[in-house]
């Protein structure tokens, strides 16, 4: 007999060979499987983290849907490099926050190092009439009122 024929009550190698052969066959497959779906994944770590965010996002949508647009989503996501808008709108932000502390000290500093009782505000000069011909379209536009809104509001009444 053949040795892949067992013997009755014998074990069957064959059998078992096949079986760890098999576990290991669907591992290896799920383990590609599993790195094949998180290619997306891979990919944007070097991005920035929103957009990491929102392709971990997606591959876990695609992963428990079954849909697979979200994946096709994600890696183009992933594959495409999105400009970078915080790191100059924080920038930005904090050079205004640097110039409105700048003003409001130079506003709340009067006469040798005292501080006016209208601290809080900050004045902002007008620009000036325009001049000849245009000045009379100007004062008659404005109902004749040569002052700007700014001083109206801080006049008392």
């Amino acid at each position: 007999m053949p040795i892949f024929i067992s013997s009755p009550g014998g074990t069957d190698y064959l059998m078992v060979g096949m079986a760890i052969l098999l576990v290991a066959f669907v591992l290896a497959i799920g383990l590609l499987y599993l790195r094949l779906h998180h290619l997306p994944d891979h990919i944007a770590h070097k991005s920035q983290k929103v957009q990491y965010e929102i392709v971990a996002v997606l591959g876990l949508l695609a992963m428990f849907t079954h849909i697979h647009a979200f994946w096709i989503a994600g890696l183009l996501l992933a594959l495409i490099d999105l400009p970078d808008f915080s790191t100059p709108l924080g920038r930005i932000s904090g050079a205004l926050e640097k110039l409105a502390a700048d003003r409001r000290r130079g506003a709340g500093s009067g006469v040798d190092g005292e501080r006016p009782e209208a601290s809080g505000m900050i004045f902002l000069s007008r620009s000036p009439a325009p001049s000849g011909r245009d000045r009379e379209r100007f004062t008659a536009a404005s109902g004749a009122s040569n002052q700007s809104p700014v001083d109206e509001m801080t006049q008392p009444r």
